[in-house]
């Protein structure tokens, strides 16, 4: 399996990945933007042409905001993850980042145990932060490298 950097070419399958992992979390303009723009970092993990996982972040001054990881469920907990999320930070690293930041829903335990492992810490909860009205922790860490 190949950790690569992800552009517009892949988008179908960010999209298809998207459905299948985060239940169609972002409409085809956010993945095209996600994928085009140059302060964005994405990351695709590949068996073969398949995409099977993602992790994608914005680079805002001297801070990474992630916007999305995600694992095909036929491949969940396999430490493809993990794998995806620390390859991202260190990318953002040499990038200038020194900090790194993200939402997380309070009640899934699988990614906030996932962001933990990459060393995030709760700062803060943001009430009501999805639609369908669950909360987001709001979590931070800082980047070293390794």
């Amino acid at each position: 399996m190949v950790v690569f950097d992800l552009d517009s070419s892949w988008l179908a399958a960010c999209l298809r990945l998207d459905q299948r992992a985060l239940n169609g979390l972002w409409t085809v303009e956010q993945w095209s933007r996600e994928l085009e723009e140059p302060r964005r970092l994405c990351l695709g993990l590949r068996d073969g042409q398949q995409l099977l996982g993602l992790a994608c972040g914005w680079l805002v001054a001297d801070e990474l905001h992630v916007t999305a990881v995600a694992v095909d469920p036929s491949a969940r907990r396999a430490g493809h993850g993990r794998r995806l999320l620390l390859e991202l930070l260190q990318r953002a690293l040499l990038e200038g980042a020194a900090h790194a930041t993200l939402e997380v829903a309070s009640d899934n335990e699988a990614a906030i145990g996932l962001y933990g492992s990459g060393g995030f810490h709760t700062a803060g909860t943001r009430s009501g932060y999805y639609r369908d009205g669950r909360d987001a922790l709001i979590q931070w860490c800082r980047l070293r490298s390794t």
